[in-house]
């Protein structure tokens, strides 16, 4: 049997792969490819996947229903195995970009949310479907720690928006076919070979260079920063433990996952000036349209059921992304 991994490129799927291949799955690894950020790094990454016998990629648009369906057709005759899990990882990522491409977050998110949930009820037993949601979805929630219990009916970003959209037909399609499906609300993920938009990579890139850092909210923002190796534990711990039914009677379940700590963005800022040796010469902003002040997860319900528990603080994280950066740019010596 055999995974279809969407966004297998990305920052979150590469990694994800990494470990399926590693315990000795069959990967089937969709991805477009676009120019959101440098494709460079996705094909960096795609590089390693690739040494392993066991994945098999299609650079293909999940938006397109006959794509994935011959993609996935092409790899099942080839390697001789069925697909039985989807973990969906694809999606046009940020939140500021939707305020200047919103079709684009309709067209990846909600229209490519829909082609796979309705590739996975065409396939002859799909014992889970997992997805990733976003701690966007949040919106202007003042409660903290977040708690997927909480009201999301009040996103500020159309990024947000669309995946609440996705939450919402997920459950639609448990209700209606039975599936087991869990959505995964991530918590700001850092970490190696992550995503150049990011604060952090920005942050690093720009003191590496001498160039100031644009800190917004005058520096009062709270982030909770989960390590992508902790990401990763979880998004497998959750692929192998498919909800039962609810009291609904519907396999559906969502979860949040995150480090369970709320830090100070200019600790961050801190921890990173410390590995690469230098102050960040800062300026200082208000709150940006469509961001937050503040994000903190609540991981009661993921680490009650399958027993996750983040281990990385960005004391340890944040010196093993600035270490691969330097490595990634050639910038020792």
């Amino acid at each position: 049997m055999a995974i279809l991994l969407t966004g297998a490129a990305g920052f979150i799927g590469y990694h994800v792969a990494q470990v399926l291949l590693q315990r000795g799955e069959d990967v089937i690894g969709l991805d477009n490819l676009n120019d959101y950020y440098d494709p460079t790094l996705k094909r960096a990454r795609l590089e390693q996947l690739k040494a392993n016998k066991g994945f098999h990629f299609f650079q293909i648009d999940i938006a397109e229903p006959d794509a994935v369906r011959d993609a996935a057709q092409s790899a099942c005759k080839s390697g001789g195995f069925e697909i039985d899990r989807v973990i969906h990882l694809a999606a046009q990522a940020g939140v500021r970009y939707s305020l200047i491409n919103p079709y684009a977050y309709i067209r990846a998110n909600v229209l490519g949310h829909t082609v796979m949930l309705e590739f996975a009820r065409g396939l002859k037993n799909c014992r889970h479907f997992v997805y990733a949601s976003s701690s966007s979805v949040y919106g202007g929630n003042t409660k903290l720690p977040f708690a997927v219990e909480d009201r999301v009916d009040s996103p500020v970003s159309l990024y947000a928006a669309t995946k609440k959209a996705d939450e919402l037909i997920s459950h639609a399609y448990s209700h209606l076919f039975g599936f087991p499906q869990t959505g995964l609300r991530f918590f700001t993920v850092y970490g190696p070979w992550g995503r150049p938009d990011m604060a952090m990579f920005i942050f690093t890139k720009a003191i590496y260079e001498g160039r100031p850092i644009q800190v917004f909210n005058h520096g009062n923002m709270k982030r909770d920063f989960t390590y992508i190796d902790d990401i990763v534990n979880g998004v497998i711990k959750t692929l192998d433990n498919p909800p039962p039914p609810n009291e609904q009677g519907r396999p559906y379940r969502l979860y949040n996952i995150g480090n369970n700590r709320s830090e100070p963005l200019m600790r961050m800022i801190e921890l990173i000036e410390k590995e690469v040796g230098r102050k960040a010469e800062k300026e200082f902003l208000p709150l940006q349209e469509g961001d937050v002040p503040a994000s903190f997860a609540d991981i009661s319900a993921i680490q009650r059921d399958t027993g996750f528990a983040p281990t990385t603080p960005i004391d340890v994280g944040i010196p093993r992304f600035v270490d691969w950066y330097r490595r990634y740019h050639n910038l020792i010596g």
